[in-house]
């Protein structure tokens, strides 16, 4: 199914959704491109599902808007046409065979490709002759997201969707985002687990006690933190005490009379030319993790 329009797969602007004083999302505005693979992170508790209950219509919030394509979410009806959704904890009809649960499933989506869910049946090796009730957490996982992956909805919403599953099988997962947006689907990822982020998507929402704290590319937000940079000398170089005063530099440390350390934000072409004229054995730059951004983030909210 083609997208709708040519907006937005998923927009908000100044969603909010109180229970009682618990501000569990607040003034929340955001936007999601058609075709992009966007991941929403935060930790347990942080408001990530109730974000998604209201994005999609199962919740009605207290504040606010938001849309699915051209249709408003509160139309559940109309919006959940253009959608696939794997919830945070997937529970199916106990007496049904898993075959039954996808076929239910099929029926009430955008479409399906038969033949591609077939495919997707073997490489996550689910058993679809179960009941329901026999299958452990990551074999309902695996019902949901064979289901979602061989619709042709135009939109994927997935939240927390490789809680229950092994490593083989998160690999699976990342190769069936990357055939998704082949076909020009848009994914929706929420999810703790950081390096399956930083794996699949092209940009990240961080929210924190239920604000969006920040919204960019990976690499964009790689240069907003500072990246470790380590420098081992043949010789003494004196004259490299003068790296604390370029541009972007911080926390210069000799951990020994050949080996120093320091923090660099922004480009690291001023270091690098004072680096010129010194002896140089080994620089080694590292950037922050993905994981290693988000911690800061928390860890300036516990300050």
């Amino acid at each position: 199914m083609a997208s709708p329009t040519a907006a937005p797969a998923l927009r908000a602007e100044h969603l909010t959704k109180h229970f009682g004083r618990t501000h569990a999302v607040e003034d929340l505005t955001l936007e999601v491109a058609a075709g992009e693979v966007f991941g929403f992170l935060g930790p347990n508790g942080a408001g990530k599902s109730t974000t998604i209950r209201v994005l999609l219509g199962l919740l009605r919030p207290t504040a606010g808007t938001a849309w699915v394509f051209d249709a408003p979410a509160a139309d559940v009806e109309r919006a959940h046409r253009y959608l696939a959704h794997v919830p945070a904890d997937v529970a199916l009809w106990p007496s049904f065979t898993g075959q039954e649960c996808l076929d239910l499933l099929a029926g009430v989506g955008p479409g399906t490709d038969l033949v591609y869910r077939a495919e997707l049946v073997e490489r996550f090796g689910l058993d679809p002759g179960k009941r329901a009730r026999a299958y452990s957490t990551g074999n309902r996982q695996k019902v949901a997201l064979v289901a979602a992956f061989a619709t042709r909805a135009p939109l994927l919403v997935l939240d927390e969707p490789t809680s229950g599953l092994d490593p083989l099988m998160e690999r699976e997962f990342r190769r069936c985002i990357a055939e998704a947006t082949g076909r020009g689907q848009t994914v929706f990822l929420s999810s703790h687990q950081l390096a399956e982020v930083e794996a699949v998507c092209t940009r990240v929402g961080i929210l924190r006690a239920g604000r969006l704290v920040e919204v960019a590319g990976l690499a964009e937000l790689r240069r907003l933190r500072r990246s470790e940079v380590a420098v081992e000398l043949a010789r003494p170089q004196p004259a490299l005490d003068a790296l604390a005063g370029l541009p972007g530099v911080a926390d210069v440390r000799w951990t020994s009379p050949l080996e120093l350390t320091l923090a660099l934000t922004g480009p690291p072409g001023p270091v690098l030319r004072a680096l010129g004229d010194a002896d140089v054995v080994r620089l080694d730059v590292r950037e922050p993790s993905l994981e290693e951004i988000f911690l800061d983030y928390y860890g300036q909210a516990a300050a």
